[in-house]
């Protein structure tokens, strides 16, 4: 991936609706060519879409909450993965090496709300405990990864290098 690449990225990672004769203009390519490497860049699933970023207060859901979810047996993850994606108000959920088995985001109006998501979350069969951390307010949220920064290679020495020069 080169770097006009990357620009490309973060341009439509903070607006993806930037026009691409706007993108072309600030990366210093034609309309046509950004439009190309936009192309190629969700064949490749390096752009998997496109969406819209809601505000979850606006939304009525002013509760944030993080929930860690151990399990047993350990063989039912896959169970338990499904039945948190169909659980209402997880707004995320992940895979974990550790002590808790998975980690699910959930938004929600308020505590009752809370209360009967984690009734969900531990009326799964496999699920053996839950541990809830309740965010004050978010300090750093985004839209997907940052762009990583191109790697630049130092050069290894020469190992059959005479060191007693």
């Amino acid at each position: 991936m080169d770097q006009i690449n990357r620009q490309i990225l973060e341009i439509l990672r903070h607006d993806a609706r930037t026009p691409n004769a706007e993108v072309a203009r600030r990366v210093g390519l034609t309309t046509s060519a950004v439009h190309e490497r936009v192309r190629k860049l969700e064949a490749r699933g390096v752009i998997r879409g496109y969406s819209a970023i809601l505000n979850a207060h606006s939304l009525g859901q002013k509760l944030l909450a993080f929930v860690g979810i151990r399990i047993a047996p350990h063989r039912q993850a896959p169970e338990v993965a499904s039945a948190l994606t169909r659980t209402p108000g997880v707004e995320e959920a992940f895979h974990l090496a550790g002590e808790e088995c998975f980690l699910a985001k959930v938004r929600c109006a308020d505590t009752e709300d809370l209360e009967d998501i984690l009734l969900q979350i531990n009326d799964i069969p496999a699920v053996t405990s839950t541990r809830t951390v309740i965010a004050l307010r978010p300090v750093k949220e985004t839209a997907g990864p940052e762009i990583p920064v191109q790697e630049r290679r130092v050069p290894e020495p020469d190992r059959n290098q005479d060191l007693n020069v």
